[in-house]
């Protein structure tokens, strides 16, 4: 009769049970990480399994700003599309902005507390189109956006409350003393906004104006993406950005595109998703072939 046997039956089940636990921790916890260490050496995983690194710094799997130290984009590097995590492009604060179609309206800040103000998407939007235009060369207009940049919101009072004559028109995201994109609305004089005033009985009602309906700043180089971290832009966006890049570094513009090409991939098995250009590597690619001095960098 062995030694177990012996013992009572829930002496019994936990001696198996510590067994189970010491098999599993073996296996699980020492085996298999071990093994599958080793498989991700084999050629062809190593790379992937090492986060996809570059020799010039960071990973290909995560955008970079490429900004000088004032915050502005650096002309010789092609640009990502924004970003909401964190400051930018932090892994440990991947998030996007949460703001919908209907954020529209901004928080206009109060004098002498700048950091009371929170811009819409509208006004977002239409802020890095026309810094995207301004850069590029081209025209920065959009539907619904301002020439200097904001949303095109108007709040209208009107006598039914929703409905009936207008009383009252202010172009909600203008604060005073800047001019109304628009004179007039329906007969009545457009006021700028006050910051703190309550607005909130108007009518918002978006003015589209006369911008094209096909803007020509891409719409991926004006928002940012779910995670905030994703390093690729639209072959459109990298298109509108080779002119610049190949003046700024003294190449061609069709040396400029030949890197392009290399570095966009197509869509997911042939159907999913859309081709899209790697900004990192494309930036990466760039330094290594015509360095440029750190100018501003």
């Amino acid at each position: 009769m062995n030694l177990l046997s012996r013992m009572p039956s829930w002496v019994g089940h936990h001696v198996a049970a510590i067994r189970v636990v010491v098999v599993l921790t073996v296996v699980l916890g020492l085996l298999y990480p071990l093994g599958m260490t080793a498989l991700a050496q084999v050629p062809g995983l190593r790379e992937h399994a090492h986060g996809s690194r570059l020799t010039a710094g960071g990973s290909a799997l995560i955008g970079q700003s490429f900004l000088d130290r004032k915050g502005a984009p650096i002309p010789y590097y092609f640009q990502p599309r924004p970003s909401d995590a964190g400051t930018g492009y932090d892994a440990s604060a991947s998030a996007a902005g949460n703001l919908g179609p209907e954020s529209t309206v901004d928080v206009l800040p109060v004098e002498g507390r700048p950091d009371s103000g929170k811009q819409s998407l509208l006004t977002q939007v239409c802020a890095r189109s026309k810094a995207v235009g301004e850069l590029e060369y081209v025209d920065g207009s959009r539907p619904y956006c301002t020439a200097d940049g904001v949303g095109a919101v108007l709040g209208v009072f009107r006598d039914g409350g929703t409905t009936g004559k207008a009383t009252r028109v202010v172009s909600l995201d203008q604060a005073c003393p800047e001019k109304p994109f628009r004179s007039t609305y329906e007969g009545i004089t457009v006021e700028c906004a006050t910051p703190g005033a309550d607005y909130s009985k108007a009518v918002v009602t978006p003015v589209r104006g006369d911008a094209p309906a096909h803007p020509k700043v891409p719409a991926d180089a004006v928002t940012a993406s779910a995670s905030g971290l994703d390093p690729q832009i639209s072959p459109a966006y990298a298109a509108l950005q080779t002119p610049r890049v190949a003046r700024e570094r003294g190449m061609t513009e069709a040396a400029v595109r030949k890197l392009v090409d290399r570095c966009t991939s197509g869509r997911g098995l042939g159907v999913l998703g859309a081709p899209a250009v790697n900004v990192v590597e494309l930036n990466a690619a760039l330094d290594h072939i015509r360095p440029v001095p750190a100018k501003g960098a």
